[in-house]
C-alpha cells in the first residue's frame, strides 16, 4: 500500500479522496493554484503544493506542475479525481516514467474510451447497443449539414474527448446546426485541447442510466449496479440516484453484463462508469464510458456500502478485488442534489463572490435509519471563483425507499443556508416536491420542460404559505415576547401587544391571530375578510433571534424554514418559496399598503453582462444596426461559454470592454441609440 498519495485536483473531490485516503493511513499532497492558495482541501491535506496561477491550462491541466509535484513531496501515486487530467492518458504515461502510480484505469483504456469515436466501435465489436450516428469525425460546418440530413433532425452534436456537458449541443434544423457546430467546437477546443466533434442521433425523452464498473490488474470485473442521471440542464447532471425507479432486477442484469463486457474488451482496471440513454420502451443504447470517478459516485457507496475511492486505491497498488459480483447487494435508496453558484432567477447563469454564511444541514444517521452525506470543498468565509466548476457541495440522502430519500433529501435543502452568492438550493427544493419527479415519470428534458422559463421561485400558497404565514407570525410572537421582559422599564402599564397580525407577502397577505393553546403551544389562527376562521395551525418551534433556521413541527409534521432578517418581517425559505414576509398589526398594514412601490431602473438600451465571466468575442461594432435575436458577444463563465442575444432591434452606440476582458454581473457591455 501505497505511504503518501498526490491529489491532481481541487474542490470537494480532493477533500473527499483525502477523507479515505486518511481512514487508510494514508498521508495526502493537495496541489493548488494562485486562486485556491486558501481553499479547504489545501486546509485538509498533509502537504500543499503550489502548481501555478489561476487559469487551469497553467496549474491544473499542467502535466509537467504534476509530476514535479510528485517529485518534490515523494508522492508514491497520484489520483486525478475528475475532470482535469483524470482522463488524460499523456499524464498517465508522464506518471509511468517517472515510477509514481496513476490511481485510474491504464493508458490505453482511457485512449480507447476517451474518444468517442473510437468508444464506439469497441462498443459494437463487444456486443453493446449503440446509439445509430456518424462514426468519424466532422470537418467543417457544411460536413456536419450533410451528416445531419442523412441522419435526420435533430441530431447531436458532440465533442470527441468531451464530457460534463462541455462541447455538446442539441440541432433541431439548419440555423441551430450553424450556431451549435461553432459553439461545440470552439468548447471541445478550450476544455479538452480537441476540437473534433461528430454527430448522431438524438434520441427524444431518453433516461439517462449509468453502469458502476469496477476492475482489477487481474482481469476481474464486476459492477454496481446503476445509478439514475436523467435531471439534467443543458446536458448538466442536476439530481442523481440509486437505484433507477425505472430499472427493473432483468434490464440491470443486461445493462450490467454489456458494461462488464465493454470493461473486458478494453482490459480496463479501476474504477469506471458504462453511460446509456433509454429509451420509453426500455431499449438502452451505449453512450460513452467515463474513464474515471464520477461526480455522482457518493448514491451508489450508500446503497452499496462500497468505497469506490478505497477499491481504486487498493487496486492500483496492485491488490486484486476483494468482491466478487455475488457480494454485491443494495440497501434502500440513495440521492445526490449538486449545490451549484448559479442563479435560478437568471437562468442558472453562475455567481462568484464570498461565502458569507455557509452552513449545511447535519451530517450522519439519524433515529429512522436515514443518512445525510455532504461533499463539499468550501468553508464559511471562503470565495467562489470564475476559474472553475461552480459546484459548491453535493447534497447526498439516503433511505429506506424513494419516497424517504426524496424527504429527507426536501428536509435537507430546507435547512441548508448559502448566503453571499446566488446558488439553486430553493430551485431544487422545489423539485423534490414536484409531482413528476415524485412519481418518478422523468426523462433528461424533465427540467427544460417543468421549468421552461427558468427558476423565480414558487409562490406562497396554499399550505406552504399558510405554514410561512404561521412560521412568520411565531417568529414575531417570539420577538414580542423578549420586549416584554426587556429590563428597566418604567413602571406603569405593562406592554401589551395585539394578538391579531398581518403577514404580508407582497402578492398576497393572511390575517392571523396568535394564540396560546395551555400547554406551550402556539396556535395560529388564520381568518378571512370578515374575521371567520379559515385554519387553525399548531406551531410548536425552539427558534430565538438571530437563527438562520427555524426548526421544529406546523400541525405535528417536521418543518424546516431558512430565516433571514428584514426590516418589519423576515426573508423566508422553504419549498422552493423564497419571499419576503412582513409581520404588522392591522393598523400597520393599512399604512404599509399606502407606500408607494420603487421603480425599476430602465435598462432596455443596454447589455449587461448577466454572469461574472471573461468576455471572449464581440460579434458587433459601434454603428451597426442589429435585430431581436442575433449574437452581439460570446461570454465564457465556469468553463461554458454563453453568447448573448439583442433583445430588442437598434443600433450599438457603445462598446464598454474588450475580448479578454473580465466582466461582473450586470456590468455594462454595450449600449444602444
Amino acid at each position: 500500500m501505497f505511504n503518501k498519495i498526490l491529489i491532481a485536483n481541487r474542490g470537494e473531490i480532493a477533500c473527499r479522496i483525502i477523507r479515505t485516503a486518511r481512514r487508510l493511513g494514508i498521508a495526502t499532497v493537495a496541489v493548488h493554484s494562485d486562486a485556491d492558495a486558501r481553499a479547504l482541501h489545501v486546509r485538509e491535506a498533509d502537504e500543499a503544493v503550489h502548481i501555478g496561477p489561476a487559469p487551469a491550462g497553467e496549474s491544473y491541466l499542467s502535466i509537467e506542475r504534476m509530476v514535479d509535484a510528485c517529485r518534490r513531496t515523494g508522492a508514491e501515486a497520484v489520483h486525478p479525481g475528475y475532470g482535469f487530467l483524470s482522463e488524460n492518458a499523456r499524464f498517465v504515461r508522464a506518471l509511468d516514467e517517472a515510477g509514481i502510480a496513476f490511481i485510474g484505469p491504464n493508458a490505453a483504456a482511457i485512449e480507447a474510451m476517451g474518444d468517442k469515436i473510437e468508444s464506439k466501435r469497441i462498443a459494437e465489436a463487444a456486443g453493446v447497443s449503440t446509439v445509430p450516428g456518424h462514426p468519424r469525425a466532422i470537418a467543417d460546418v457544411r460536413e456536419a449539414a450533410d451528416v445531419a440530413e442523412d441522419i435526420g433532425y435533430p441530431v447531436m452534436i458532440k465533442a470527441s474527448a468531451g464530457g460534463g456537458g462541455k462541447g455538446m449541443r442539441i440541432a433541431r434544423n439548419g440555423q441551430e446546426l450553424d450556431d451549435g457546430f461553432a459553439r461545440a467546437v470552439s468548447e471541445a477546443g478550450s476544455s479538452f485541447g480537441d476540437e473534433r466533434v461528430f454527430i448522431e442521433k438524438l434520441i427524444e425523452r431518453p433516461r439517462h442510466i449509468e453502469i458502476q464498473v469496477l476492475g482489477d490488474r487481474h482481469g476481474n470485473v464486476i459492477h454496481l449496479g446503476e445509478r439514475e442521471c436523467s435531471i439534467q440542464r443543458r446536458n448538466q447532471k442536476v439530481i442523481e440516484e440509486a437505484p433507477s425507479a425505472f430499472v427493473d432486477a432483468a434490464m440491470r442484469d443486461a445493462m450490467g453484463r454489456q458494461a462488464v463486457a465493454l470493461a473486458k474488451a478494453v482490459g480496463y482496471d479501476s474504477a469506471g462508469t458504462v453511460e446509456f440513454i433509454v429509451d420509453a420502451a426500455g431499449n438502452f443504447y451505449f453512450l460513452e464510458m467515463n474513464t474515471r470517478l464520477q461526480v455522482e459516485h457518493p448514491v451508489t457507496e450508500l446503497v452499496t456500502g462500497i468505497d469506490i475511492v478505497e477499491q481504486m486505491i487498493r487496486v492500483a497498488a496492485g491488490e486484486p478485488l476483494a468482491i466478487e459480483q455475488s457480494d454485491v447487494t443494495f440497501d434502500g435508496w440513495a440521492i445526490e442534489a449538486r449545490i451549484y453558484a448559479e442563479d435560478p432567477s437568471r437562468n442558472f447563469l453562475p455567481s462568484t463572490g464570498r461565502l458569507v454564511h455557509y452552513r449545511p444541514p447535519p451530517e450522519g444517521l439519524a433515529s429512522d435509519g436515514s443518512r445525510v452525506r455532504i461533499d463539499s470543498g468550501v468553508y464559511e468565509g471562503g470565495e467562489i471563483s470564475i476559474y472553475y466548476d461552480p459546484l459548491i457541495a453535493k447534497l447526498c440522502t439516503h433511505g429506506r425507499d424513494r419516497d424517504s430519500a426524496v424527504d429527507h433529501m426536501a428536509h435537507a435543502l430546507d435547512r441548508f443556508v448559502i448566503d453571499g452568492i446566488r446558488n439553486n438550493t430553493a430551485f431544487l427544493a422545489a423539485v423534490m416536491r414536484n409531482p413528476r419527479w415524485r412519481s418518478a415519470d422523468i426523462s433528461t428534458g424533465f427540467l427544460a420542460e417543468e421549468y421552461p422559463d427558468g427558476f423565480s421561485g414558487m409562490p406562497p400558497e396554499g399550505r406552504a404559505g399558510r405554514i410561512l404565514a404561521s412560521i412568520a407570525a411565531a417568529m414575531d410572537d417570539v420577538e414580542n415576547r423578549r420586549k416584554r421582559r426587556i429590563s428597566g422599564q418604567m413602571d406603569g402599564r405593562p406592554v401589551v401587544f395585539a394578538s391579531r397580525r398581518v403577514v404580508d407577502f407582497g402578492t398576497a397577505s393572511q390575517r392571523v391571530e396568535v394564540l396560546e393553546d395551555g400547554r406551550g403551544l402556539l396556535r395560529i389562527v388564520h381568518l378571512d375578510a370578515d374575521g371567520k376562521i379559515e385554519a387553525d395551525v399548531a406551531v410548536a418551534g425552539n427558534w430565538t433571534p438571530g437563527k438562520r433556521v427555524w426548526e421544529g413541527e406546523v400541525d405535528g409534521v417536521p418543518v424546516f424554514v431558512q430565516v433571514r432578517p428584514i426590516l418589519n418581517g423576515y426573508r423566508l425559505s422553504y419549498a422552493g418559496i423564497e419571499t419576503a414576509a412582513y409581520v404588522y398589526t392591522e393598523t400597520e398594514a393599512r399604512l404599509a399598503a399606502l407606500m408607494p412601490a420603487q421603480a425599476a431602473a430602465d435598462t432596455s438600451r443596454v447589455l449587461l453582462c448577466p454572469m461574472p465571466g471573461l468576455m471572449v468575442s464581440i460579434a458587433v461594432e459601434v454603428g451597426q444596426e442589429v435585430k431581436t435575436g442575433e449574437p452581439l458577444c460570446v461570454v465564457e463563465a465556469m468553463k461554458m461559454e454563453n453568447i448573448l442575444r439583442a433583445e430588442r432591434d437598434g443600433v450599438v452606440a457603445r462598446i464598454n470592454c474588450k475580448p479578454g476582458d473580465t466582466l461582473a454581473v450586470d456590468d455594462v457591455i454595450m449600449e444602444f441609440e
